[in-house]
């Protein structure tokens, strides 16, 4: 890949996952993989899931430098610093490691969308060339998600007929999303959403300062890459302005609403606009969720509880909340790709959530 092009495994405010030092807060997953290699039960494909940004490869990377190192399960997975192939695994040049991603488009001056074939022949040329080392091999797919069928087709006949002494794992966000035969070939390690506790703390060894763990974790989800996109472009208040906002339900401020629409346009302003996007969404799915289950232990932001109970105060509307999440978000999804005005299309779905609470308002 050209030296100009980022890398799409990693996640910016972030250190690379080859880099991290401790995974945080995934014991459990990793201590399943130890208990199958344990017990005799080493599969040669392993299916990573949960959401993005909660570890996945991370733990792909050390899963790679145990087997690479040739370490049995009493060692655990944590590996000194001076490791051979930990160092090379980290300085990415370990010569018994693969990692399938996806690479520059046709023209050479961007990402591809999507991981393509020809990313898979490099696949086979790495198995041909490190055949001759006799070492444990590895390779992970970051992420599964983002292969074409091609791809997909070709990963599956390696998966089928797995070469010898090589251990494939795949990182998927949705997993439901990749070809069945692709997960039934594979063990499936589960990987959960962190907890406010040890989320703050895994951004702390990131370099990342937080002081409230817990509505950072609300936003984030119990991510750790959304957690740190968050406080880095201070996300916390831009929750809380929201909030305060539709606070004033079943009519807004307009002069308010008109501001933080035109905050998100202009040059400059692509991250903070995006951000928004992701915040109403995830202000109305966590309503519609109330509304089903009563209002959460831990806010997003001070009158969230309350807010959320407003705009779904029963099961009925929390249906209609979830039917304008997916309407707006729809919506987003259309006009970032035909290049609508930001601050119009935030405008609009402001007054779209206003319209909605009128009606709740008056059943």
């Amino acid at each position: 890949m050209s030296d100009d092009l980022p890398d799409p495994t990693g996640l910016p405010g972030l250190p690379h996952p080859r880099e991290t030092r401790r995974l945080i807060g995934q014991e459990a997953a990793e201590a399943e993989f130890l208990a199958a290699q344990a017990g005799g039960r080493l599969h040669s494909g392993w299916l990573l899931t949960g959401p993005m940004g909660v570890g996945k490869a991370t733990l792909a990377y050390r899963i790679a430098a145990h087997l690479l190192a040739g370490r049995d399960a009493s060692h655990g997975l944590d590996m000194p610093d001076d490791d051979p192939d930990l160092r090379r695994i980290r300085a990415g040049s370990h010569p018994r490691l693969f990692v399938l991603k996806r690479g520059p488009n046709d023209k050479g001056d961007r990402l591809s969308a999507q991981i393509r074939v020809e990313e898979m022949r490099k696949l086979k040329s790495f198995f041909h060339l490190s055949s001759t080392d006799g070492g444990h091999r590895a390779v992970i797919v970051d992420a599964a998600d983002e292969m074409n069928v091609s791809a997909a087709n070709a990963l599956l006949k390696e998966l089928e007929e797995p070469p010898a002494n090589t251990t494939l794992m795949l990182i998927a966000h949705q997993p439901s999303g990749l070809l069945p035969t692709i997960r039934s070939r594979c063990r499936v390690l589960r990987l959960r959403p962190l907890a406010p506790a040890p989320l703050a703390e895994a951004l702390a060894q990131a370099g990342v300062a937080e002081e409230a763990p817990e509505a950072l974790s609300v936003l984030a989800a119990g991510s750790v890459g959304g957690a740190a996109r968050i406080a880095q472009s201070d996300g916390r208040t831009l929750y809380a302005a929201l909030v305060a906002l539709l606070s004033g339900l079943p009519h807004i401020d307009r002069p308010r609403a008109i501001a933080m629409a035109d905050a998100c346009a202009g040059k400059g302003a692509e991250a903070r606009f995006a951000l928004t996007l992701d915040l109403i969404d995830l202000l109305l799915t966590r309503a519609a969720r109330a509304g089903l289950m009563g209002a959460p232990e831990m806010q997003g932001a001070e009158g969230e509880a309350r807010l959320l109970t407003m705009l779904a105060p029963d099961a009925r509307a929390a249906r209609r909340v979830a039917e304008l999440q997916q309407e707006l978000s729809a919506r987003a999804r259309h006009g970032r790709a035909v290049n609508l005005d930001p601050s119009a299309l935030l405008l609009d779905m402001l007054l779209r959530i206003e319209a909605m609470a009128t009606g709740v308002a008056a059943a």
